[in-house]
């Protein structure tokens, strides 16, 4: 109903004896009256505080029982899945590690930094439960910086580094800039290694027992180059004659005061009669079992490793450094990487003696471009103890591959390697996954137990951005780097052209 027909409707008093003219103003009167009815009512414009913007209580609360204070509300506790929190609360991200540890960069969904320690995430994180770390990323996401970032900030915290095998010389510009050692292996340099050395005995272990722990060690070393070069597993004989041989040069180089060498070792596999009176048998079994692995250890005394573990060590260990690296980047050039990976071996059982020591403090070893080691199962087993002993040694073991499928280039399913590669990724507590090639996706997801979202997000990660998986928390992270790690660390200087580099001007 409008005003006018309201105003209309409404009761009107008209005099008996008024005429029209009063009438017609009695009218325009109440018409007048119905329109500002309709108007919004407006708020007195006194000075002070209005009335309806006072609070409802006082300051105190609402008084009684009832005034929801002190923590006296009691709500019924309500029980949800994550999937629902996460639609519920949107706003909620993963809490992260904790702010102990060596500054990573950013989280990304959380917008906070991001800190990483296996030694303090250890006995504090369920799940948790040993310090090793698989890396793995295409080439030129960021990878072998974050490995480089982690060894240069772990040094801060009082961790030493060993880098056991570097193919491409990359780490020894950080080892000489933080004040650490190099130690370049190849053809044509002066350094030499015995991986025979008897490492220093450590504190609380007996004269005995440390000298058959060497023993053991040297002859795990034998077994593992002649795997390598044989490509198969001993037989029994063939043990037999590596414990007979070691005996026998340790024996010769104890009564000269020296070290035993390899070139020993070769020397009585290469000798028969030797072999078979030293087991004392005449029938010359043993010493034609020996053959092949004569020939497998002639490689490193005359082949195209001569000169470079058959002699005394020309290089000192110092465990004291805050980094050692060996420089193999002269190996392994011309796609054949049986050179590299016995030098690796003979240079990892060379860099034991510091590891054993119980007194060396925490300490990272990185085994860069790992993925060029996975065919070969000696240097695996070696790895894999190490991997296994890494609570006990105080040790964190770095692996930094290239794709997933990597560890499964180890052998067919099955094989002595596939499950060793398999095992190496199951002692692995942290995985830290950058970019993969949309045709790795299903084996990274598969091998890592990725979900869905973790998948699709695997697919798109930038330069620098990993998914870390933590004892079953997931995270995306940022790496940031210094200025000046950015110049270390820069693998790509030689992809960046120079105007000088082109210059067509003449003198």
């Amino acid at each position: 109903m409008s005003p006018l027909t309201r105003a209309s409707a409404s009761a009107l008093f008209v005099p008996r004896n008024s005429d029209r003219r009063t009438t017609r103003a009695r009218l325009a009167t109440a018409r007048e009256q119905a329109r500002h009815a309709t108007r919004p009512r407006t708020r007195r414009t006194a000075p002070g505080i209005d009335p309806e913007l006072r609070a409802t209580y006082p300051a105190a609360g609402r008084p009684g029982p009832a005034s929801a204070r002190g923590g006296r509300l009691k709500l019924p506790a309500h029980r949800m899945t994550t999937a629902t929190a996460s639609g519920a609360y949107p706003f909620l991200a993963e809490g992260g590690l904790g702010a102990q540890g060596i500054y990573v960069g950013r989280d990304v969904h959380a917008e906070a930094a991001f800190t990483y320690d296996p030694f303090a995430l250890y006995g504090r994180l369920d799940g948790f439960t040993n310090p090793n770390i698989l890396l793995a990323g295409i080439i030129g996401m960021g990878k072998s910086a974050l490995a480089k970032s982690l060894a240069v900030r772990a040094i801060a915290f009082g961790y030493r580094i060993y880098v056991p095998c570097d193919p491409k010389g990359e780490w020894t510009v950080v080892a000489q800039e933080l004040g650490g050692q190099t130690i370049a292996v190849g053809p044509g340099l002066p350094g030499r290694l015995n991986p025979l050395d008897a490492p220093a005995r450590p504190h609380g272990i007996g004269e005995e027992d440390w000298a058959n722990e060497v023993r053991k060690r040297r002859l795990l070393l034998l077994g593992s180059l002649a795997k390598t070069v044989l490509r198969r597993d001993l037989h029994p004989m063939e043990h037999t004659a590596l414990d007979v041989a070691l005996d026998q040069a340790v024996a010769h180089a104890d009564a000269n005061g020296t070290t035993p060498l390899l070139g020993d070792v070769a020397h009585v596999l290469g000798s028969p009669e030797r072999l078979d009176s030293a087991l004392g048998e005449l029938t010359g079994r043993l010493g034609h079992a020996a053959e092949d692995l004569a020939h497998a250890l002639r490689r490193l005394i005359h082949g195209d490793l001569a000169g470079l573990f058959d002699a005394s060590s020309t290089v000192e260990f110092d465990p004291s450094a805050p980094m050692l690296s060996i420089n193999l980047s002269r190996l392994g050039t011309a796609g054949d990487d049986t050179a590299l990976v016995l030098a690796m071996t003979c240079a990892s059982a060379w860099m034991e003696a510091a590891l054993a020591d119980p007194t060396g403090g925490r300490r990272w070893v990185i085994y860069d471009e790992a993925w060029r080691v996975m065919r070969h199962v000696a240097l695996l087993e070696r790895m894999q103890s190490q991997w296994k002993l890494s609570r006990g040694l105080g040790i964190a073991n770095l692996m930094v591959i290239h794709r997933l499928s990597d560890l499964l280039s180890a052998g067919d399913a099955g094989s002595r390697g596939r499950a060793l590669a398999e095992g190496l990724l199951t002692d692995c507590s942290t995985r830290i996954i950058y970019r993969q090639e949309a045709d790795q996706l299903a084996s990274a997801a598969s091998l890592l137990g990725l979900t869905g979202v973790e998948t699709q997000a695997v697919s798109a990660l930038t330069k620098g951005r990993g998914l870390w998986k933590v004892a079953g928390r997931s995270f995306i992270a940022q790496h940031l780097l210094h200025p000046r790690e950015r110049q270390l660390f820069d693998t790509d200087a030689r992809m960046q052209t120079k105007a000088w580099e082109f210059s067509t001007s003449t003198p």
